[in-house]
């Protein structure tokens, strides 16, 4: 197992923020290459089916991404310079989400040559997953061909998220008129934004996921005003929304445009939440073995995947996006073994 450690050392040697993951793409297919896999490519991504497959068999699909988030300013460390202290392993995407992305790997070439696999395997290496860009996961899977069910990588301790929300990114604007401040004229409209910020505080969606909660509504930037003697006349706001399985994006966009005064544009609507039933064998194999399932409250590509998914691997999400980042060594040797485990006696 030693060699995927070194591989994901490999993967923090290169830098790969989001859009520039080339070097990545690069390291990941030159082992492939060495492991005698062949592959298919599309801009930054990689993705491989097993060697034996056969059209008449379900598909499972591996998958997680290469890019990161762009490293924060607090970090001590190099971020490209991966630093092993006992069992951590330090650098930037080790634990988001180059431990998931190596231990899938592993999974993978474990499983390539086997003849009696029930189900076929493809292994897809994602670009853009930080930024939900265009040219990531979205343009492989009209290639693949029909799939049955996913297993995506991101650091959840190894419990199961059987579903996660989604993210809705919302441009609000007051609007007002200018004016002199010394003087009674003008219609503020940074006051009025904060008449439409206190609503969203105050509203709650009927609807309440026994698994995801509520839906979420967090207003994170603000910006209004040119100078301290004028009347500010537009104000814009963001709204960070993070909706569970009962409303579709498009849904809980219009309901708050027609809340609010201020104009209401959603960036996007395509990043729905996401969820499977704790009934899919997958699910039921896992709780079997006593691991947790819960609900995750972020997102990732699986808001994109249009069939059965769930979001489980190595490390933990709450090291991600932070100042040097780390993962274990042991999470990604016993997060191999566990999918290994799972995938020898799931039955689809």
């Amino acid at each position: 197992m030693k060699k995927y450690i070194d591989l994901l050392k490999q993967l923090i040697a290169v830098p790969s923020i989001s859009k520039e993951e080339e070097k990545a793409a690069a390291v990941l297919r030159e082992f492939l290459t060495s492991q005698e896999i062949q592959f298919k490519t599309e801009f930054n991504n990689t993705w491989a089916f097993n060697k034996y497959f056969a059209k008449e068999k379900p598909t499972v699909m591996l998958n997680s991404h290469i890019d990161t988030v762009k490293p924060v300013s607090d970090y001590t460390n190099d971020p490209f310079l991966p630093i092993e202290t006992g069992d951590q392993l330090f650098g930037l995407g080790s634990n988001d989400a180059g431990g998931p992305l190596v231990s899938l790997l592993a999974t993978f070439v474990h499983f390539y040559k086997r003849r009696d696999l029930p189900y076929n395997l493809v292994f897809v290496a994602s670009a853009e997953e930080e930024i939900s860009g265009r040219r990531g996961l979205e343009v492989v899977l009209p290639k693949l061909g029909h799939v049955d069910f996913a297993i995506v990588g991101e650091p959840t301790k190894m419990q199961l998220a059987i579903a996660e929300k989604g993210l809705l990114v919302l441009d609000c604007y007051a609007r007002g008129k200018s004016g002199h401040t010394a003087r009674e004229e003008g219609e503020n409209a940074l006051y009025k934004a904060i008449d439409d910020i206190q609503k969203l505080r105050n509203y709650r969606f009927g609807k309440v996921s026994d698994v995801l909660g509520e839906v979420k509504i967090s207003v994170t930037v603000i910006n209004a005003g040119t100078q301290h003697n004028v009347v500010p006349d537009t104000c814009h706001f963001v709204a960070d929304v993070r909706t569970n399985e009962y409303y579709k994006n498009k849904e809980v966009a219009e309901i708050i445009a027609g809340l609010l005064d201020s104009e209401v544009v959603p960036r996007s609507v395509r990043l729905n939440s996401s969820g499977i039933s704790e009934h899919h064998p997958f699910v039921k194999l896992v709780k079997s073995k006593g691991i947790p399932v819960y609900g995750s409250p972020t997102t990732s590509d699986q808001a994109i995947i249009p069939f059965l998914s769930v979001k489980m691997g190595p490390g933990d999400s709450a090291r991600s996006h932070t100042a040097n980042e780390f993962i274990l060594k042991s999470e990604i040797l016993d997060g191999i073994k566990l999918y290994i485990e799972l995938l020898e006696e799931l039955v689809l």
